[in-house]
């Protein structure tokens, strides 16, 4: 990321009400492709599709001193091995940390990064993960979850990533800990726009009641306390 002649990652930051300290960060994470080197521009759909959560996140947080960043990457694609949507992450992550030291951060991201979100959750600073349509390999690891709170949520109907394996995902993840939860969202696609407001507030209550400056939505905290197969099947 030294190199001048390379795309760089970007932050978009929207900062807590004036007067507020950041108490909190909500890291926001677009969504890719499985490979691409080509450089994200702010006017990809990948990106723009993320910038009503920032917002909503903003405008309902900014008050209790929640910032949101908005990462935009430097390569559309995962790009294994080099992972460099894992990399832009964790350096957006040590950017928190060396603005604001050991401040909660909760994780949300779609399709691409929602894959990302769930695979550096596992960072000291990371206390939520929210995965939106994830987009979940196979045999995808789960350890560095333990202790967190994880939601998932996918369209039933999508085709982009597939649904089954982000429940064997959720699933798997209850071995590490016990607040997972998953929503299928019936009549929705992979780009969350039939039921756009759901998922905002979804993401909204569970991110800020993640960070303790509201509670949790009930049908959040009932699904984590529903066994395993109800809770993580949830329609939304």
């Amino acid at each position: 990321m030294d190199n001048a002649s390379q795309p760089r990652p970007h932050l978009t930051v929207f900062d807590p009400a004036p007067g507020r300290g950041v108490r909190a960060v909500v890291l926001v994470l677009h969504g890719g492709r499985e490979r691409s080197r080509a450089p994200v521009t702010r006017h990809q759909l990948a990106y723009l599709r993320m910038v009503p959560f920032a917002r909503d996140l903003h405008r309902r947080g900014a008050d209790a001193g929640v910032a949101v960043w908005l990462l935009k990457n430097r390569y559309r694609g995962w790009n294994a091995p080099d992972l460099d949507a894992v990399r832009d992450a964790e350096w957006a992550l040590e950017r928190v940390r060396a603005a604001h030291g050991d401040v909660p951060v909760v994780l949300v991201g779609h399709s691409m990064g929602g894959r990302v979100a769930l695979r550096v959750g596992g960072d000291p600073s990371v206390v939520a993960v929210a995965g939106l349509a994830p987009w979940c390999k196979p045999g995808e690891p789960v350890e560095q979850l333990a202790g967190r709170a994880v939601l998932i949520a996918h369209g039933v109907l999508d085709r982009m990533t597939d649904p089954r394996l982000s429940y064997d995902f959720a699933r798997r993840a209850r071995a590490v800990t016990d607040r997972v939860v998953r929503f299928d969202v019936p009549g929705e696609g992979h780009a969350m726009l039939r039921k756009a407001g759901k998922w905002t507030r979804l993401v909204t209550g569970f991110a800020l009641g993640a960070l303790d400056t509201q509670p949790i939505d009930p049908v959040i905290t009932n699904a984590w306390r529903t066994p395993s197969v109800e809770g993580l099947r949830v329609p939304l």
